[in-house]
């Protein structure tokens, strides 16, 4: 059984920063895609980064490149995301998700991924 934990999520206000944590286990991590998504209230869960199991192959929505940062440490099983310049329109819950299929790209449909984190709350204040 696969078991995703978040961490990290809080209250800040716009302009600041946040990094989010999630820790993989039970089962080989090093071999996943691992994403983070992101839903608000009323809207559907959306794609917000992505990266390969060897780290050298990212994925970001254009809402977020070049303001948020993914990376994983597989000695670790985990996986962060940074988050700078933060806007009130992050305001979401944050869910990692691992998507076990062997191919060359990064799903960005949710649809796809396999295994999901309970979510952590990210609040940006205005």
């Amino acid at each position: 059984q696969v078991q995703l934990v978040e961490s990290g999520g809080g209250l800040v206000q716009a302009g600041g920063s946040l990094k989010l944590s999630c820790v993989v286990s039970g089962r080989t991590f090093g071999t996943y895609t691992m994403g983070w998504f992101r839903q608000a209230p009323g809207k559907e869960r959306e794609f917000v980064a992505g990266i390969k199991w060897s780290g050298g192959i990212t994925l970001y929505a254009d809402s977020v490149k070049g303001r948020f940062t993914i990376s994983r440490d597989n000695a670790e099983n985990t996986v962060h995301l940074q988050m700078n310049s933060l806007k009130p329109e992050d305001t979401a819950v944050y869910y990692c998700a691992a998507d076990d299929a062997i191919w060359a790209g990064i799903h960005s449909s949710f649809k796809m991924y396999d295994y999901w984190g309970q979510g952590t709350q990210v609040t940006v204040s205005s």
